[in-house]
């Protein structure tokens, strides 16, 4: 029997939480007068009391089981370092985009499928759970760094406002090299937590985190006050951010991931630094990357649509081999 079609609503989410995503960048470069900790965790409250009602009633719902895993202090250790992953990944990321282009910042922090084939290679040795990269993902890897290193010869270079920097590239490189903690545990406490049960105290964690960092290294935090994102100045911007980017945007590529396979939602995702690039472009004037960033943007994204396309079609296969052994 045929599997029956993807339904079309559907495909439409996939491109509505795509654009959400990727409009995140643009949308946190424009309020910049905030400083970038403080803005890290004012998206980050939003998106909680976003995710709150939904949270609410998956807690009410839990079945004895799941209640038992999910109240475990194992799974809260667990959350705990998700929430300082997502929160270190938040900081540096829009960190990055005062101190380099938009579309720079865009290229260096959805990287980090380059990050994960790093980490197979140092850890496959000493770790035995731990995969050595596929010689594609190998392949893909290098493209990935010969990308790199021609966007970086656009720094100091104006683009939209903003200069091109090693340094802003680097903090949004460690943005990726975060938010791979943050996917890493999530894809381990997925595999049996409902998603709200995992996204709001996770996103909650990292919001209050943020707090005590920028007080500790942003001289503006009193000028701004922890909430903020109240001041009806800055709220619709905010509540942009946590209902498009994070609510349509993320929560979205989830729900896509029950009706459409990991590939085509991760090769889609990819499109984030073009489609982040161009909202910005014309919505919010973030002017037109160097000829450098065009040629090595091309080049990295053409490395991990590389890697990604060779990761998910082995785990696909692995999945395959598993259910056809399980079914014998």
């Amino acid at each position: 029997m045929s599997e029956s079609p993807t339904p079309t609503w559907v495909w439409g989410l996939l491109v509505a939480a795509v654009i959400g995503v990727s409009s995140a960048g643009a949308l946190f470069q424009h309020v910049d007068a905030i400083p970038p900790l403080l803005r890290a965790s004012w998206r980050l409250q939003l998106t909680s009391l976003v995710l709150l009602p939904m949270f609410l009633v998956q807690f009410r719902n839990m079945d004895e089981h799941v209640s038992s895993q999910y109240r475990s202090s194992t799974t809260w250790r667990w959350l705990v370092a998700s929430g300082v992953a997502l929160a270190a990944h938040f900081g540096t990321w829009v960190a990055s985009l005062d101190e380099t282009s938009l579309t720079h910042s865009l290229l260096f922090v959805t990287a980090h499928p380059l990050v994960i084939v790093v980490g197979m290679l140092l850890f496959a040795p000493v770790l035995t759970n731990v995969r050595p990269p596929l010689p594609k993902e190998s392949i893909g890897a290098v493209i990935c760094f010969l990308g790199a290193g021609l966007t970086l010869l656009d720094a100091g270079s104006s683009q939209g406002g903003q200069t091109v920097t090693l340094f802003g590239d680097a903090l949004a490189f460690g943005g990726a090299i975060f938010v791979v903690g943050y996917i890493v545990i999530g894809r381990i406490l997925r595999s049996w937590m409902p998603i709200f049960l995992y996204a709001f105290p996770v996103t909650f964690i990292a919001s209050v985190l943020l707090i005590p960092a920028s007080m500790a290294m942003e001289p503006s935090f009193s000028e701004f006050g922890t909430f903020g994102w109240t001041n009806p100045v800055y709220f619709g911007w905010f509540l942009l951010l946590a209902l498009v980017a994070g609510l349509l945007g993320h929560t979205g590529l989830n729900t896509c991931l029950r009706y459409i396979s990991p590939l085509v939602v991760s090769v889609s995702v990819t499109l984030e630094p073009v489609l982040g690039s161009l909202i910005g472009w014309l919505f919010f004037d973030s002017g037109v990357p160097g000829t450098w960033t065009w040629l090595g943007g091309a080049v990295l994204m053409a490395g991990l649509l590389t890697v990604v396309v060779a990761s998910e079609q082995h785990a696909q296969v692995q999945a395959n081999n598993q259910n056809g052994t399980e079914g014998a």
